[in-house]
């Protein structure tokens, strides 16, 4: 029996909302080949572009996790016909284009969906109303509304005294020239997916661009169905849509996922564990594959095998190698900033993350987060703006404790890979959060030896 995206989407949220999973992490050894899941960026994109475009698309290796299930919930609502089955989702575009949804749009805990659907709902003369989850009703959307009314639409924060979610916008926008600070890529990317529908040349200027590799895999993915962006290639703070451009229907395998890799990777490389990640993304379309250079340049021993597609950490089994600390900058690729931080914990030096500002941006305020929740369990750790510092002492300064995920699906895996360096058990809070992006995650690492116990 078919199960909508709608259906598929609700039993997910029932699901995350009756479980409270408590996960032990404690020293285990790793060995052997875990695969990752399809990458969650390309995947949520994959779910617009298929909804913009004519005709049926084709989205193979989808991500299944709760963030690509409100992508799917999202498009259905605006009249895209769906079909879902193992490893492949048929997106079928409405006739005529995206339709006027009947109820408020639920886009879960879906920052990319939130900010993605915001300037597409504002090209309707209707009112159209757009919320989330508790965390999603925390994320700051006031730089998109004021957008939105600078290009003729309008916006309207539901509850006093918020600029976030939930809200309400209406339109129809018209192209023109807007600027924005434009930290939060999300943000850009939205605006640039919904360029192309408007009838004339949209002009964005960004005052300080961060995560540019999201927006330019926005832009990727946008020439690939036939859309012409001009932009600033080297900057990444100047872009001009021409439109109306026809987005066409395409028949595409979602890469791995980048970020997703990042745990099993920083895990085998604080417990000198000999594994192997194949079909790894091998594109450049993920930013967040810096964090195999960074890691290498602490001094793990990590071998990408470009013809065979395949990741190797200590694949020569030279067992656990010495970390040293270093200030690496994080703009490019923020979600690394959790998994690098464990790793951190193991190095013998300081490790600064900087110019991560953004990440308190996120599902959580992340720098402070981690700075708690690693503390607890004895390192040293300091908090700035835009930066976390964390004094390293090669984890011999680190004990068991009880930590919290905050229902945030990077810190909840952070924490846990954190356990499998240290003798005595770390116990991560409401963890089952980690679907939102890697499903089965205890699971498949439980495959490789980690030794998880759910529910301890």
């Amino acid at each position: 029996m078919h199960t909508s995206a709608v259906e598929k989407f609700e039993i997910q949220n029932t699901r995350f909302k009756e479980q409270s999973v408590k996960v032990l992490s404690k020293r285990h050894k790793l060995a052997g080949s875990i695969k990752v899941p399809g990458s969650k960026s390309h995947t949520i994109r994959a779910c617009i572009f298929a909804a913009l475009a004519e005709g049926t698309s084709f989205i193979r290796n989808p991500l299944e996790g709760a963030d690509c299930l409100s992508a799917l919930h999202t498009v259905e609502a605006f009249g895209a016909g769906v079909e879902t089955g193992p490893g492949l989702w048929k997106v079928t575009a409405p006739e005529g284009g995206l339709k006027v949804p009947r109820q408020a749009i639920d886009v879960g805990n879906s920052g990319s969906v939130l900010y993605f659907i915001t300037p597409l709902a504002a090209t309707f003369p209707e009112k159209i109303v757009i919320t989330g989850d508790e965390s999603i009703q925390t994320r700051p959307i006031d730089q998109l509304i004021d957008v939105i009314r600078k290009l003729g639409g309008n916006g309207f924060y539901l509850r006093e005294g918020s600029k976030c979610p939930p809200v309400a916008v209406c339109g129809p926008i018209s192209p023109g020239r807007v600027e924005h600070e434009g930290v939060l890529s999300q943000q850009i990317s939205g605006l640039l997916m919904t360029a192309p529908t408007l009838s004339g040349v949209t002009t964005i200027d960004l005052r300080t661009p961060k995560e540019t590799p999201f927006v330019r895999m926005t832009i990727d993915w946008m020439e690939s169905v036939g859309i012409k962006v001009s932009y600033d290639k080297e900057k990444m703070n100047h872009f001009e849509v021409t439109g109306p451009q026809a987005y066409k229907a395409f028949d595409r395998i979602i890469p791995s996922d980048w970020e997703a890799a990042a745990f099993p990777i920083t895990a085998a490389v604080i417990t000198g564990s000999k594994i192997c990640i194949p079909a790894v993304d091998t594109s450049g379309s993920q930013g967040d594959a810096a964090i195999v250079d960074v890691l290498s340049e602490m001094g793990a021993d990590i071998e990408i095998d470009k013809e065979e597609g395949n990741l190797y950490v200590n694949r020569r089994g030279t067992g656990i190698l010495p970390l040293k600390g270093g200030e690496f900058n994080c703009s490019a690729f923020p979600d690394a900033v959790p998994a690098l931080s464990v790793a951190a914990c193991f190095a013998e030096g300081d490790v600064a993350l900087t110019d991560i500002g953004v990440v308190r941006l996120k599902e959580t305020d992340r720098i402070n987060i981690l700075r708690k929740e690693l503390s607890k369990l004895g390192a040293s750790v300091e908090e700035g703006r835009d930066y976390i510092l964390i004094h390293g002492e090669g984890g011999r300064n680190l004990h068991g404790g009880q930590c919290e995920s905050y229902h945030d699906h990077r810190i909840a895996m952070s924490l846990a890979v954190m356990g499998l360096g240290m003798e005595e058990g770390v116990v991560v809070n409401n963890a089952e959060c980690c679907s939102v992006s890697f499903p089965a995650f205890y699971e498949k690492m439980n495959g490789i030896g980690a030794g998880f116990v759910c529910n301890a």
